[in-house]
């Protein structure tokens, strides 16, 4: 039987499994007490990606040397994904947004949360000062960024300070604490793993920034128990990547290549999450 670790701890169930021999008073009625969405009916069952092209509407992100906004490549891109996720009969698939409409981030982070997401990649494609800088790259949340070049990434995509709460209000303090921390941990290893993943796929067949995968406090990265990342896709502000980015045919390589590294995820996830019987 395969069960996610991430699945008990959203029910307020992990303690037992994780924590042998601790005993905390509440700990077995916290997942009766915690208000969550139906459960998936097997037929649902398959992982669901949330897939969010970043900007949008009034918010066109980056602008590229010849006048390429970024909302466009990263709807174009994220759109092919979505197509080739679906295609391939192994998981549901939901956009934040499926048009040319402004969604703050916060918003989107609450879809995800909505749809109870088991995977959220957001497409980017941003702009540097330093215009010789180009390359693919992918994000994961952490509080402090993992370089200059990053704070300055993360500080351009932010436009709100607002992070995802994990819904464990009614637990007492001492069980709330505790599966915060479980599942924060657990969102944390899987957004590496799914990093890595990204990284050695589109490695293979585009050019990679320096150090590819970092770390910062991106908003739209801040869903708690939902493993996230933001995929730089390249940069507009470097004459070749946005040259790039403006082909389809570059484009759904780079879909490609994601949709690799997603089944590469999942794959690696669920050796990790598999319990005996």
């Amino acid at each position: 039987m395969m069960l996610p670790r991430r699945y008990l701890l959203r029910r307020g169930l992990a303690a037992s499994f994780l924590l042998p021999g601790l005993v905390v008073p509440g700990i077995a009625e916290a997942g009766r007490r915690v208000k969550h969405p139906p459960h998936k009916s097997p037929a649902a069952a398959l992982p669901l990606v949330v897939i969010d092209p970043g900007h949008g509407g009034k918010d066109p992100g980056a602008i590229g040397i010849t006048g390429l906004y970024e909302k466009h490549v990263a709807f174009a891109t994220a759109t092919e994904l979505a197509h080739l996720l679906t295609a391939s009969g192994k998981y549901h698939v939901a956009m934040t947004r499926t048009s040319d409409r402004f969604i703050p981030l916060e918003h989107r982070v609450d879809f995800a949360h909505s749809k109870r997401a088991d995977l959220f990649v957001s497409m980017h494609a941003d702009a540097l000062p330093d215009p010789f800088v180009r390359g693919a790259s992918v994000y994961t949340m952490a509080n402090k960024a993992s370089d200059h070049q990053t704070a300055l990434l993360a500080e351009r995509e932010n436009s709100a300070d607002r992070f995802g709460a994990l819904n464990f209000h009614a637990e007492p303090p001492i069980v709330a604490n505790i599966l915060t921390s479980l599942l924060e941990k657990e969102t944390k290893t899987c957004s590496a793993r799914m990093a890595h993943s990204v990284v050695k796929n589109l490695g293979r067949e585009l050019p990679l920034l320096v150090n590819p995968s970092r770390q910062a406090r991106f908003v739209v990265l801040s869903a708690a128990d939902i493993p996230s990342v933001l995929v730089e896709m390249g940069f507009m502000s470097n004459r070749k990547d946005e040259a790039a980015l403006h082909r389809a045919d570059h484009r759904r390589l780079i879909a490609q290549s994601m949709k690799n590294a997603v089944d590469a995820y999942f794959e690696t996830t669920a050796a990790f999450t598999r319990l005996p019987g």
